[in-house]
């Protein structure tokens, strides 16, 4: 979570929804990514974009009640990432993601993907699932505030790049201190958080996946240098691709 007057980006996709603690921020920038249209609708939200190729939403594009930006299904950019795009063009730094996880596992990994694309500009995705958030740090840390912990609440740490240095894990179960992680090794799985105690992940070079218990209250981002932009939303086919 970012400064209060960080505009913040709600995007709805199309995979699967769980109940979450933390409802989208009543002033947030909503981006609809094809079938998320559809459980945005379902929910009474409020949306401003609608993005994607419609292969996924029930709804024809001539009967979508707010701007579309209409893609081709044959595209480089999956519908989510031309969603965060659109979102960090507005201006947005804190992006939450709803129904991004769960479903085919080829789009959450994707997802995941994207959380750390986001990281490396220097903004924060929240990808909201099944009890548990997932999101990315690059050269920065995640500062969680204290909270009752009655049962076994986790924290899971993982590098996303080949390595991250400098990482070190504070007010948690187990504490690392200028650790070097890297994405051929999984020893940062299942560390906890401490009742009533701060907590803090940092890394200072490298991108961190960071995979945590719903019940705690969302990070603060400290210390992200926001640099370049997402990119604009494209419908480009790599010339590698063969397509037959």
């Amino acid at each position: 979570m970012q400064s209060a007057d960080t505009l913040r980006c709600v995007v709805f996709a199309a995979g699967d929804y769980y109940d979450s603690p933390y409802p989208p921020p009543s002033d947030a920038f909503v981006v609809a990514a094809d079938g998320g249209y559809d459980h945005a609708r379902a929910r009474g939200c409020h949306v401003d974009v609608v993005v994607g190729d419609f292969d996924s939403t029930s709804v024809p594009r001539a009967d979508v009640d707010a701007r579309t930006v209409a893609l081709p299904s044959e595209k480089d950019d999956p519908d989510l990432l031309s969603a965060l795009k659109i979102g960090w063009r507005r201006g947005a730094r804190e992006f939450h993601v709803y129904g991004a996880l769960g479903g085919r596992v080829d789009h959450t990994i994707s997802n995941i993907q994207q959380t750390a694309l986001v990281a490396a500009h220097g903004g924060i995705a929240y990808l909201h699932g099944d009890g548990r958030v997932v999101t990315a740090v690059c050269g920065a840390a995640l500062e969680f505030p204290a909270h009752d912990v009655h049962d076994t609440q986790y924290v899971s740490v993982f590098s996303h790049t080949d390595s991250s240095s400098g990482v070190s894990e504070t007010g948690l179960k187990y504490g690392l201190d200028d650790a070097v992680l890297t994405n051929l090794e999984v020893n940062g799985l299942s560390n906890e958080f401490v009742d009533r105690l701060d907590a803090r992940v940092a890394v200072r070079d490298g991108i961190l996946i960071v995979v945590f218990d719903d019940r705690a209250p969302l990070p603060a981002l400290v210390g992200a240098d926001v640099r370049g932009d997402l990119g604009a939303v494209s419908a480009k086919v790599t010339d590698a691709l063969v397509v037959r």
